[in-house]
């Protein structure tokens, strides 16, 4: 299905959460999607950013990987375990000797040349409160820069880095980590590949510095680009409970885990479909 902004859905009823991005998708039934269902959850996906579903209790794990491939390849995370049954999902675990590490404003591994479409995230274990899920529309940056700064940074590209937050959190050196994930140049600003927005592509966790530019001055522009995600006016937040899924357009928006919860736990299962080159078309 292409792009249409004015679909009619049949299968669901959407809810918006915010002005800006995201809608509960009210009576789809993931644990029996067909062709239908998964169209017009794409078709809102695009529309809205990210789709959250309620009360999906009969979805397996592995009817989650079969919805989630109805969308494209899935990726395999390097953070997840080689012996792991299942290797597509990512385990998300947190409790009272884990802290969640998520809570910066980031896109999903932008530091791969082709990063992912979207990913696809369930609820397993929750605390009684907190542990929600925060989005930014980041075409509604894009838009609401100054002229001439749009300008400037549609010539620009930046450098993502998965030692910038997966050194640590692997216990790898840099140069281990970029024999197979070298560092990556992607446009400052990116075309959507399937609705042709704009959208700031740059964020916190990844982005080490925009090409050909003095180190203090990259610094200074980046960060106030990130802010820009920081802004309730772009952003809904998520509640999750027993059942929840949210699927978010990797693409589009950046994402924010709050880790207020600890030391109680929250266990997430994360299904990931590959993307595509960042691109920019004048």
């Amino acid at each position: 299905m292409a792009y249409d902004a004015n679909t009619e859905f049949t299968k669901f009823e959407p809810r918006l959460l915010s002005p800006a991005i995201g809608a509960e998708l009210i009576g789809a039934d993931l644990a029996n999607f067909d062709d239908t269902l998964s169209e017009e959850v794409r078709a809102a996906l695009l529309k809205y950013q990210v789709v959250f579903f309620r009360d999906q209790h009969d979805l397996t794990r592995e009817r989650h990987i079969e919805f989630a491939s109805c969308f494209g390849d899935l990726e395999i995370h390097p953070a997840t375990p080689k012996d792991q049954p299942n290797p597509e999902v990512l385990r998300i675990a947190h409790g009272a000797n884990s802290k969640g590490q998520e809570n910066n404003w980031h896109s999903d591994v932008t530091w791969r040349a082709e990063p992912s479409l979207g990913s696809i995230l369930r609820a397993i274990e929750l605390p009684e409160i907190g542990g929600d899920t925060l989005f930014s529309n980041m075409v509604m940056a894009y838009n609401d820069l100054e002229d001439d700064l749009k300008e400037r940074l549609c010539d620009m590209t930046a450098v993502h880095d998965i030692a910038r937050v997966f050194s640590r959190r692997l216990n790898k050196e840099a140069s281990a980590l970029h024999d197979k994930f070298p560092p990556q140049e992607h446009p400052v600003i990116r075309t959507h590949p399937e609705t042709g927005e704009r959208l700031l592509y740059v964020n916190i966790a990844f982005t080490d510095h925009i090409v050909g530019m003095d180190r203090a001055e990259s610094d200074e522009l980046l960060n106030y680009l990130y802010r820009r995600a920081w802004l309730p006016e772009y952003q809904c937040r998520f509640r999750w409970a027993p059942g929840s899924l949210a699927f978010w357009d990797n693409r589009a928006c950046q994402h924010y885990a709050a880790s207020d919860y600890f030391p109680n736990i929250r266990i997430m299962e994360r299904v990931t479909i590959a993307g595509d080159r960042p691109f920019f078309t004048a």
